[in-house]
């Protein structure tokens, strides 16, 4: 069992950054891949980034790439998503979610545990 805590949204104007943080409660934190998806009002649940278990190999949506940026810390247990040149598009509620295993993917389905989420939301 994994527990994740998003925190680090709020709203923001267009081509600002924010820097979203997950927390997360397993000690074996390195054996998940983790991800970051998003859900806008009305949308389904969309992919946004996803990294190794060692933080090796990341994956980026189209609409995010060369914008966002994600990371994380094994030895703390954080997965971060670093989001610059932020557009309103981009507002939404944003989740970090962790998978266990070494294969990435972008699909929420193959994704066991999510966290509550964040709001961001980014003004013109």
């Amino acid at each position: 069992q994994v527990q994740l805590v998003e925190s680090g949204g709020g709203l923001v104007q267009a081509g600002g950054s924010l820097r979203l943080s997950c927390a997360a409660s397993r000690r074996t934190f390195s054996r998940y891949v983790m991800g970051w998806f998003r859900q806008a009002p009305g949308k389904e649940r969309q992919f946004v980034a996803t990294l190794s278990g060692t933080g090796g190999s990341t994956y980026y949506a189209d609409s995010v790439k060369g914008r966002f940026a994600i990371s994380r810390d094994n030895s703390e247990n954080m997965v971060y998503l670093q989001m610059n040149s932020l557009k309103p598009e981009d507002t939404a509620i944003y989740y970090c979610a962790a998978r266990p295993g070494v294969v990435r993917s972008t699909t929420p389905a193959d994704y066991d545990y999510w966290g509550q989420g964040t709001q961001v939301t980014v003004s013109p």
